[in-house]
């Protein structure tokens, strides 16, 4: 009932056409009777006393009860599907602006495949549940009691003992659906499982092949498959289990009424109109039962999916705008303080005790070992995640004061881990401002290093760079990231081991054309090598969530701390050379 509640909700512009569609489906289910009672009439009115003047009508009359049902059928088949189509676009919009919405706790929880199949089948179920199932359901209701009152109008004692039968039938329905609910979930889990695996092997194509793991991810997929086909086969064969009952129960009432029927027509008890009703309609009655296992199954499947739907679309968002929020309309200047700012992930502390300030245009450098938590500083910049305690400035005011889309808006982001489109070059750079003419994408694809490459490409700017850049290597797909980052000419420019792949000449390049940007931003620059943000204003050391260094590259090359002995291992100098640096 609460999937039904549930999905009721999101009816809204629908209801009426959904409505509409189930009124239908009752008005020609309830239209089966009219065509026996008619044919009841033509048996004892007119057969049986020899009387032909209503033969011609009543046949008319027959014909025209079969067109018009079969006409209202098709109009049915429509609205129900307008109907379902559109509850299930509008689901997957709301999902999908979900999604989008969520942070990264969110979508460590579900992995891609698993909100994959959620956005596909279990929308699928969805949409086959409201067009079909719920018709079935209308369909049967309205058939069997439309049927059976008509039946004991035309013979009641026989009518009644066909009802004795329907308490067996409920009773092995409701066993069914017992025990078909968990297995339902427990397979909805399985396909989850499934997806998961198919994508994360789809993903990470290039992990498998150079390790040449291809037979180990085969047996790893069909463990899966295994599991997901063994389970449905379990499925069906409760199903199948239960399912010849409900037919023998539903089909002893075709043996009642020729047996009983019979006899009562030899007893003169009933008519042979009244006889030929109970044969034709006795189907009414039957086929509504024998659907109750099937349309039980369904609906199971159905609330298992729904379920599946309903998490993700009611998932608590732990960040998000403020009700007082408003939207950052103009660049900022780009002055950044972090006061007293904490973080923790999972239970995990990340961050402790931040302090720090930039000034606008300044630069700044981040460095420190694996897990320090540099990118998890930045990404705090720009609300990936909410500190447990602190606050971070922009220009003298609360990040928070802003909504999440308008700050992004103002701070370009170049990683490590890059991501393109499977877009053209071009489109790939004017990702972040689509309306940058191709005069600015070459200036910025200059700034970034990538015009020779890409001008060498097949089709220039225009060449289709593939998923996720397979085509590129791996310092391209940076450059053609640092391009894309400086198109939308931020307030805030976050440089995360941007430079990691590319030579020692091309990063000299791209520093210099830093220095020489033709907009003011603040840069913030992550690296592993001094040489990215040499020349910084302020450089901080970070090591297990600390900043345990702070200062210009003499400054900390004077403490003699972790900074200076990264700087003695990655040039091998020694003290006269420090001098020197100085």
């Amino acid at each position: 009932m609460e999937q039904i509640i549930w999905i009721w909700n999101y009816m809204k512009g629908k209801r009426v056409v959904l409505i509409c569609g189930l009124i239908l489906t009752a008005v020609t289910a309830a239209m089966c009777i009219i065509n026996p009672m008619l044919a009841q009439k033509l048996i004892d009115d007119v057969i049986t006393p020899g009387n032909t003047a209503p033969l011609i009508p009543l046949l008319v009359t027959m014909m025209a009860v079969h067109l018009t049902r079969l006409s209202l059928r098709y109009l049915m088949v429509i609205l129900m599907e307008k109907s379902s189509t559109g509850i299930m676009t509008d689901i997957r919009r709301d999902m999908y602006e979900t999604v989008q919405r969520q942070d990264y706790i969110f979508l460590g929880r579900f992995p891609t495949g698993n909100l994959m199949t959620r956005m596909t089948q279990d929308l699928d179920w969805l949409r086959h549940t409201t067009a079909w199932v719920s018709y079935q359901f209308v369909d049967a209701v309205v058939l069997f009691l439309s049927t059976f009152i008509f039946l004991l109008f035309v013979n009641w004692r026989l009518a009644l003992l066909l009802s004795v039968v329907m308490p067996f039938i409920f009773y092995i329905s409701s066993r069914l659906k017992k025990r078909i609910r968990p297995r339902f979930q427990l397979l909805r889990q399985k396909l989850t499982d499934l997806g998961t695996a198919v994508t994360e092997n789809i993903e990470g194509n290039r992990v498998v092949r150079a390790f040449a793991r291809e037979e180990y991810e085969k047996k790893h997929f069909e463990k899966y498959n295994a599991l997901y086909r063994d389970t449905s086969c379990e499925n069906a064969l409760i199903i199948a289990k239960y399912q010849p009952l409900l037919e023998a129960a539903s089909q002893s009432l075709i043996v009642v009424t020729l047996l009983v029927g019979g006899f009562f027509l030899i007893k003169e008890w009933m008519t042979a109109g009244q006889y030929l009703a109970f044969s034709s309609l006795t189907w009414a009655l039957a086929g509504p039962l024998r659907m109750l296992g099937p349309l039980l199954a369904d609906f199971e499947r159905y609330s298992a999916s729904a379920q599946m739907m309903h998490e993700v679309l009611e998932a608590p968002r732990s960040i998000g705008d403020a009700p007082d929020a408003v939207e950052l309309t103009q660049k900022p200047d780009g002055d950044i303080e972090f006061k007293d700012v904490y973080l923790s992930i999972n239970g995990a502390q990340i961050l402790e005790n931040i302090n720090f300030r930039v000034k606008a245009g300044a630069t700044v450098g981040i460095l420190g070992s694996t897990g320090s938590g540099k990118t998890s500083l930045v990404n705090l910049l720009t609300r990936f995640f909410e500190p447990d305690s602190g606050k971070i400035l922009l220009d003298g005011k609360n990040i928070n004061y802003y909504t999440m889309s308008s700050l992004r808006r103002h701070i370009g982001f170049a990683m490590q881990d890059v991501f393109l489109f499977s877009d053209s070059v071009k489109g790939n750079i004017a990702y972040g401002r689509p309306e940058t003419d191709e005069i600015n994408i070459k200036r910025h694809a200059v700034q970034a290093d990538a015009e020779n490459f890409i001008s060498g490409m097949s089709e220039g700017y225009d060449t289709l760079v593939g998923e996720r850049g397979v085509g590129l290597s791996g310092g391209q797909r940076q450059r053609i990231a640092l391009a894309r980052a400086l198109a939308i000419e931020p307030a805030i420019l976050v440089l995360d081991d941007t430079t990691s792949a590319v030579d020692s000449e091309t990063e000299q390049y791209i520093q210099k054309q830093l220095k020489e940007l033709n907009f003011r931003c603040t840069k913030i620059i992550i690296a592993q090598r001094i040489s990215s943000f040499r020349g910084a204003d302020i450089i901080l050391v970070m090591d297990k969530g600390h900043i345990i260094e702070m200062g210009t590259h003499s400054e900390l090359l004077a403490m003699r701390g972790y900074y200076h002995n990264i700087w003695t291992l990655q040039y091998n100098a020694g003290i006269d050379a420090i001098g020197e640096d100085r």
